[in-house]
């Protein structure tokens, strides 16, 4: 879809944002949730292993369809929570399970301009909104958040303004804990893996969205780097007009990547674009040790101009993270282990980062090897271990029929029943999130390309510097 006008939806009038409402409204959940556990355990008392191992799976895809339909009557925190989780849940659910929770879509119902205007204008105070007209129907809704075009006097731009939900902000930590006791309640999760670390990631995550000032920044730092890569577009902020509440930046047009224009595109076009998205995320993470997390695509559009190659536009810079170095340094290991086939460096650096032990059985050590080696496929072309018809004669790899997170999510599904599996450092999960989206994009835009000798000159400038 191009940004030509939306079809309107209907706008929700109010917000239930106070904490109080909000756990009266989990707290029914919890209270169901614990009956049907109850009524679930008592089941099991009479049924063989095979029996319950199955009933468990059905309970859990249940109560998670059920955890789903609730959460998607809510906005801010509790929403975007659940998608989160679906994260985190290909690492302990079972995968229809997971699947479920990736419906909850950001692309929600917007709220009415009568409860985010009074944000605006306690955020700008009058003498700065009378300069700035506001369409009150948003361009774009999200669960802490709506987008609006705007005009600013003095200034010839069509701009564009976000717009923090009211009170998303201060429900976020009451929102967490009522999660963690309906995912106890629902038996989301296997006993032996404590939730706590990853309800702490997930409520960080949060506060780090909502706090547009942060936003602010990353997109500032994305501007400067990318400023002399032609490839890209970066918004431009208007910085007497961002706030922790509110971000007014200029209106970038472009094709969804999903539209027919995009599809249409030249293989050397689409090509040239998987290896843009492909260095993109090779400088932010091996270079910038900063990386955008969030691959949705409503993240990105296609600027698609005659005179020029298409060119990606980059919005949204809140799931913006910091990776420390010696993190960067040990999945350089992992990676390079994978593509060279070599256990033991796959093996070091996992332990470099807190993902497995030394002392762990070597049936465990050589399933996670495995694992990297299905995600590395695409860049080991002259191993027999691969599947030959994924590449073409040059050693391009066909990206449209490329599957390895699905089969390595087989693998990690097995993993999380052995008693020595350990919740992957929150580091992994946001990084894999994005390396993922990477994946898919390029399959998306059907890529044939060789990225070997660029994620081998990313490699080597981080262990060989």
């Amino acid at each position: 879809m191009s940004d030509s006008d939306k079809p309107h939806k209907p706008s929700l009038k109010t917000l239930q944002t106070r904490p109080m409402q909000r756990n009266m409204t989990m707290t029914r959940m919890g209270v169901g949730a614990g009956m049907r556990a109850a009524g679930h355990g008592l089941g099991n008392l009479f049924r063989s292993a095979d029996q319950r191992e199955q009933a468990n799976k059905a309970f859990v895809i249940r109560e998670v369809q059920h955890f789903v339909d609730q959460l998607g009557q809510l906005k801010g925190s509790v929403m975007k929570a659940g998608q989160m989780l679906s994260l985190y849940g290909q690492y302990f659910m079972p995968p229809e399970a997971v699947e479920i929770l990736q419906s909850l879509q950001d692309d929600t119902v917007h709220v009415d301009w009568s409860v985010v205007e009074p944000v605006v204008r306690s955020t700008l105070g009058e003498a700065r909104l009378s300069k700035l007209h506001i369409d009150p129907q948003p361009i774009a809704a999200a669960s802490l958040g709506q987008a609006h075009v705007a005009q600013l006097d003095g200034d010839a731009r069509t701009l564009c303004i976000k717009i923090r939900y009211p009170g998303v902000d201060g429900a976020i930590d009451s929102d967490m804990r009522t999660i963690g006791r309906l995912l106890s309640l629902g038996q989301f999760i296997p006993e032996h893996l404590s939730p706590q670390a990853l309800l702490d990631e997930i409520r960080e995550m949060l506060h780090r969205e909502v706090d547009y000032a942060h936003e602010a920044r990353m997109t500032r730092i994305f501007r400067q780097r990318l400023a002399d890569d032609p490839r890209f577009i970066v918004p431009e902020l208007i910085d007497d007009y961002c706030t922790d509440a509110l971000i007014l930046m200029s209106f970038e047009h472009g094709e969804s990547l999903k539209s027919q224009a995009v599809r249409t595109l030249s293989q050397t076009q689409r090509n040239a674009l998987g290896r843009a998205f492909f260095e993109l995320f090779c400088s932010e993470f091996f270079d910038w040790h900063l990386v955008q997390t969030d691959p949705h695509y409503g993240n990105y559009r296609i600027r698609l101009e005659d005179a020029q190659a298409p060119r990606i536009v980059l919005l949204d810079f809140g799931a913006t993270r910091a990776f420390p170095p010696e993190f960067v340094r040990a999945y350089a290991r992992i990676l390079r282990g994978g593509i060279e086939r070599d256990p033991q460096a796959v093996i070091d650096g996992a332990c470099g980062i807190g993902l497995m032990e030394a002392r762990f059985p070597e049936p465990v050590k050589m399933d996670f090897y495995r694992m990297i080696c299905q995600i590395m496929e695409p860049f080991c072309a002259d191993h027999d271990d691969v599947r030959p018809e994924m590449f073409l004669a040059d050693g391009a790899y066909r990206w449209a029929q490329g599957d390895v997170f699905v089969e390595a999510g087989k693998l990690l599904s097995r993993a999380a029943a052995s008693v020595h599996f350990k919740m992957p450092p929150r580091e992994i999960i946001f990084l894999h999130r994005r390396l993922a989206g990477v994946y898919m994009l390029l399959g998306h835009l059907g890529c044939e390309l060789d990225m070997r000798p660029q994620l081998n000159a990313a490699l080597a400038r981080v262990l060989e510097a």
